[in-house]
C-alpha cells in the first residue's frame, strides 16, 4: 500500500460520461432523442428554457411522483445532453442541484418550434452564467414561488390550476418600457380566475423603491386597458406591514388607485404543518382592507375582492397581451406537467 497506494479516483463512484457538444448537436444523436424523451422530458425542457433555473426538488415536486423518480430521469437528461447542471456553493448543508438548458435540449426545441437554435437566441455559455449571477438567487426564489403552486395544483382535491405563468425575461421583453415584474400568472380555482403581476421581494429592496413601482403599474394599465392585480411577496411579517404603509402612501395617490388592485402576503405566514404549503393558502391580504380587518384571504378569493376586474382569457397567445417580438420567441410552455405517456402537444410558432 506504501510503494503502490490506491489512487483517489479509483475510490469515487461512476461518473456518468456524457457526448461531447460536438457529438451533441449530431443528426445521429438528435435520432437517438427521439426515441428517448418523452413529453415531460421536453416539458422539463422548455421550462429550463423559459425560467432559465430550476432545482431539482422543483423539477421532481412540480413533475415526478417521488424525489427518487426525478433524480434518476434528470441524471439521463443529463448524461444524453439535454439539461446541464450546477451546485451551488452555501456555507451551511449542501445546496440542491440547479438545472439549466443543454444544447441538445435547444436543438430538440428549436426543432419543435421550426426554428435554427441561432434564430432561437441560445447560447450554452449564456445558459450557464446563471450560475456566477448575482441575481440567481432571486430567480431561484421567484421560481420556486410558482413551483409551489404547480405543485399545491397536483395534489389539491380541488379543480385547481395554474394556466400561465411568464418568466421576468418574457415580462421584460413586453412590458420592460413601464414595469418589470418579477413574472405573470394566471390561477384557476373551479369557475373562478385571476391574473397577476408578481413582486418578490427579498428583503434588500428599499420600500421606497417598491412602492414606487405602483407608478409605472398604473401606466400599464392605462396604456393597455386591463387591470391586471399587483401580488406582492415578503420574507416577514414585519417586513411585510412595513411595506403596506409605503405602498399605501403611494397608491392613494395614483390617479385611479383600482387600476392598480394589491395584495401582500409573507412567507413567514404559510403553515409549515403543511404537506404543501403555497401561495394559494389563505395568507394574502389586500392593500385597500378595511382598517383592522386581519383576515387573511386565499389566492382565488382575490377574484370576488376585485369583483371590478374582467374575467382573464383562456387564450395562451400572447398577442392578446403584448405585440409582436422582433425575434420569433415560442409561446410560454404549459406550466402543468403532462403525464410521461401524454402525446406531445402540436409545437405552436
Amino acid at each position: 500500500m506504501i510503494t503502490n497506494p490506491t489512487q483517489q479516483r479509483t475510490l469515487r463512484g461512476h461518473q456518468p460520461t456524457r457526448p461531447r457538444s460536438r457529438v451533441a448537436n449530431t443528426v445521429q444523436h438528435q435520432a437517438v432523442l427521439a426515441g428517448r424523451l418523452t413529453p415531460r422530458d421536453k416539458w422539463i425542457a422548455r421550462m429550463l428554457w423559459e425560467h432559465r433555473v430550476l432545482t431539482s426538488h422543483q423539477i421532481t415536486e412540480m413533475a415526478f411522483p417521488s424525489f427518487r423518480s426525478g433524480r434518476l430521469r434528470l441524471r439521463e437528461l443529463y448524461t444524453w445532453g439535454v439539461v446541464d447542471r450546477f451546485q451551488p456553493f452555501v456555507t451551511v448543508g449542501t445546496a440542491p442541484m440547479h438545472y439549466v438548458l443543454a444544447p441538445a435540449g435547444a436543438a430538440v426545441l428549436a426543432a419543435e418550434d421550426g426554428l435554427d437554435v441561432k434564430e432561437m437566441g441560445y447560447r450554452h455559455d449564456r445558459a450557464f452564467s446563471i450560475a456566477h449571477s448575482l441575481r440567481l438567487a432571486h430567480t431561484v426564489g421567484v421560481n420556486e414561488w410558482f413551483a409551489a403552486l404547480v405543485a399545491h395544483a397536483r395534489q389539491s382535491q380541488r379543480a385547481e390550476e395554474l394556466t400561465a405563468w411568464w418568466s421576468e425575461t418574457r415580462c421584460a421583453r413586453h412590458f420592460g418600457d413601464l414595469v418589470k415584474p418579477d413574472g405573470y400568472g394566471r390561477w384557476r380555482d373551479g369557475d373562478r380566475q385571476l391574473e397577476w403581476f408578481l413582486e418578490f421581494d427579498f428583503g434588500t429592496e428599499v420600500l421606497s423603491k417598491l412602492a414606487g413601482k405602483l407608478a409605472g403599474y398604473a401606466a400599464l394599465a392605462q396604456a393597455s386597458g386591463i387591470t391586471t392585480p399587483l401580488l406582492i411577496w415578503l420574507p416577514t411579517s414585519r417586513r411585510e406591514a412595513a411595506a403596506r404603509r409605503a405602498l399605501a402612501q403611494v397608491w392613494r395617490e395614483l390617479d385611479d388607485p383600482r387600476t392598480v388592485p394589491v395584495a401582500t402576503a409573507a412567507a413567514a405566514l404559510l403553515d409549515p404543518a403543511s404537506a404543501h404549503p403555497s401561495p394559494a393558502d389563505a395568507v394574502w391580504l389586500p392593500l385597500d382592507a378595511k382598517p383592522g380587518t386581519s383576515q387573511r384571504q386565499r389566492l382565488a378569493d382575490l377574484s370576488e375582492t376585485w369583483n371590478h376586474l374582467l374575467s382573464p382569457s383562456n387564450s395562451d397567445d400572447e398577442e392578446v397581451r403584448a405585440p409582436e417580438s422582433s425575434r420569433p420567441t415560442p409561446s410560454p410552455p404549459a406550466p402543468m406537467p403532462p403525464s410521461a405517456g401524454s402525446p406531445s402537444p402540436p409545437a405552436r410558432s
